[in-house]
């Protein structure tokens, strides 16, 4: 898995970027995604960026995409522990 990280001022920019993550994972946090492993996604992913994205940041943007291993440990606290892929509500 890997979590795709970024601060973007521009409200209008910001809300392209994360829509263009949503194809691609899951959001965990506000400015966080969560996508899992597959080195085509992440392909497209960085793609995606410098293509799309990066002639339009400014200074104060920022983006990182951080690999999280298999075996990492999560504490989860709030709503986050909550949010499991298996969890079924019926």
């Amino acid at each position: 898995m890997f979590l795709v990280i970024y601060d973007i001022a521009e409200d209008k920019l910001r809300t392209k970027f994360s829509k263009f993550l949503e194809r691609y994972g899951q959001r965990i946090q506000y400015s966080v995604f969560k996508i899992l492993n597959s080195q085509r996604i992440l392909d497209n992913v960085r793609v995606g960026i410098k293509t799309l994205f990066q002639k339009k940041f400014d200074q104060s943007d920022s983006v990182m995409i951080i690999q999280v291993p298999d075996n990492a440990i999560t504490d989860k606290f709030g709503y986050a522990q909550n949010d499991e892929s298996d969890l079924l509500i019926m």
